[in-house]
């Protein structure tokens, strides 16, 4: 059992990699579209987790120390962050779990400092986050 995700729960990315995002590890909140509500909120489902997503993030990687920009997004929930057989409206319900998998997508490279000015050749960028709860007392399996 743990503590279900609803409307309006934080998402706090941790790590992305070696990458340093500018300002350091953003927040944003996850949207529920649930059919079930807890104190008014609806309850955050599979899915709504690949509505998550903050864009124009400036980064910087070494050695490419000119920022660069991309979307962070959550790129995949840990198992048990997915109920086995609470539902709602036929879809898993979210949970608090472990590390979800985060992705850093690159959209304009960071890059070396003139005269080199060689762009970061990666396209993407993995890390971690978590999902914060501000229900602490309702759980589900």
């Amino acid at each position: 059992m743990d503590l279900i995700i609803m409307d309006g729960d934080t998402v706090q990315f941790s790590t992305i990699g070696a990458i340093t995002l500018l300002p350091p590890m953003p927040t944003t909140v996850i949207e529920g579209s649930g059919k079930t509500t807890i104190n008014g909120k609806k309850v955050c489902v599979e899915g709504d987790e690949k509505k998550v997503e903050i864009a124009n993030c400036s980064y910087t990687i070494p050695p490419f120390t000119i920022p660069g920009s991309g979307t962070l997004k959550i790129n995949s929930l840990a198992p048990n962050q997915l109920t086995q057989k609470s539902k709602s409206g036929n879809k898993s319900l979210i949970l608090k779990g472990e590390l979800f998998t985060a992705i850093f997508e690159v959209k304009s490279p960071a890059k070396q400092p003139p005269p080199v000015n060689m762009p970061d050749p990666l396209p993407m960028h993995i890390g971690t986050g978590e999902l914060i709860p501000s229900n602490n007392k309702i759980k589900a399996t």
